[in-house]
């Protein structure tokens, strides 16, 4: 479309996208583009990785005030599916990638068959359904917990009794504990099935846990594949609360059978790109734990994760450089952490009625990183932004963050 070219800055060459999978040069007099599907914070944070390289971002993302949106270069504000902002998002860019799990995977295909897009949209579209997603689990030889697929009314009343305690989730779009029930007996799952609309679903039998923990790992094009250290984690309804990291923070065996699982998952997929892998640590004395290992995965997000944030100020790599080199198809290198790191998750519940939090004693302490995500309306459960602790101790750090916590008023943890 001749007007589309002619509104744009920046022209991709037919050169810089033919042939064998390169890397995309940096500087000089070319401008080279890196596109995202979505304008949230993890858009924003890469828009800032991506620009510290060097590079020149474009944001896809309806919302005028988007975060990402508002520090890009380029800002096309339609819908995902908008056929002209698609074209746009392509014409602009060298090469896209998605911030978030729910972009429609029909417009990564589009988008695909003129430009590299990664993670690709047959891994999303995976990532986007729990049905699918448990398959592929179970295909990687990564044991999850037991569950059961309900799309109708015989597969509900097929639900064994061996299920029960259980959790019901929407095959589709839940997130940050949406979309779910907990459920004690078949009418109870009923019951839940209703509310939810008969929609499909995915039935999960609740296993006694001792922690829970997450491991991202970072896999290129072709094929190389490094991980950050991984991360023990604290949910509070549902939505990440803590991240800590550290040497020690979950039992060594553990933690290498939870990067194999992880590097496997994503093999599994030929991913490329950055991909979260949660896990369940299991209390094993605990009978209900019916014999299962002691680590089982629990979901994937196709994208940076929070649980990787404490990575941009206590790695030399973080998640977000991660992607934009998996992006470009620059060398992979294997993070290494430098600082012991504890994230607390900011949520607008700690923003006061028409103030802000008490930032300056924040700041105050040593060892905190801030980073805001630039929305201009804090609401309870909204994620606003996330505070990073690094010291040269896990004692002096864990301090800290206990102190930052009382300051904010969160739940000690």
């Amino acid at each position: 479309m001749t007007d589309l070219k002619q509104a744009t800055t920046s022209f991709v060459t037919d050169d810089a996208l033919s042939g064998e999978p390169q890397s995309l040069l940096l500087g000089g007099s070319k401008e080279i583009t890196l596109g995202v599907m979505g304008g949230g914070q993890l858009g924003r944070m890469f828009a800032h990785a991506a620009q510290c390289m060097g590079f020149f971002t474009a944001v896809l993302d309806p919302d005028p005030v988007s975060p990402a949106g508002r520090v890009s270069h380029h800002h096309i504000q339609t819908s995902y599916t908008d056929p002209v902002g698609l074209e746009r998002l392509a014409l602009v860019s060298h090469a896209i990638t998605t911030e978030f799990e729910n972009v429609p995977a029909p417009a990564l295909a589009e988008l695909a068959k003129t430009r590299p897009v990664a993670p690709a949209a047959s891994a999303v579209a995976i990532a986007q359904d729990r049905a699918a997603e448990k398959a592929h689990f179970v295909r990687c030889g990564v044991p999850c917990a037991p569950y059961a697929v309900i799309e109708t009314a015989e597969q509900l009343e097929s639900v064994g009794a061996n299920l029960f305690p259980g959790i019901l989730k929407t095959a589709r779009m839940g997130y940050d504990g949406k979309g779910q029930a907990r459920v004690r007996n078949a009418a109870e799952l009923a019951e839940a099935w209703a509310d939810m609309q008969q929609l499909p679903c995915v039935l999960e039998k609740m296993l006694p846990l001792q922690l829970e923990c997450s491991v991202i790992v970072a896999r290129g094009s072709n094929g190389d594949c490094v991980n950050l250290p991984v991360q023990r984690n604290l949910h509070r309804e549902g939505i990440l609360a803590v991240t800590e990291v550290y040497a020690g923070n979950v039992p060594d065996q553990l933690a290498e059978r939870a990067v194999a699982a992880a590097k496997s998952i994503a093999a599994g997929l030929d991913y490329v790109g950055v991909l979260c892998v949660e896990f369940f640590v299991l209390d094993e004395a605990n009978p209900a734990a019916q014999g299962l290992s002691g680590l089982v995965v629990n979901e994937m997000a196709p994208r940076p994760h929070n649980s990787g944030h404490y990575s941009m100020d206590a790695c030399d790599v973080s998640q977000f450089e991660l992607q934009v080199r998996t992006l470009a198809r620059l060398p992979l290198v294997q993070p290494r952490q430098h600082s012991p790191a504890i994230m607390l998750n900011l949520l607008g519940d700690v923003w006061p009625e028409g103030g802000v939090p008490p930032w300056e004693q924040v700041l105050a302490l040593p060892g905190t990183h801030l980073h805001l995500y630039g929305k201009l309306r804090a609401a309870r459960g909204r994620k606003m932004g996330h505070l990073n602790i690094t010291g040269g101790s896990i004692e002096q750090v864990r301090a800290t963050a206990l102190q930052a916590a009382q300051i904010l008023g969160i739940e000690a943890f």
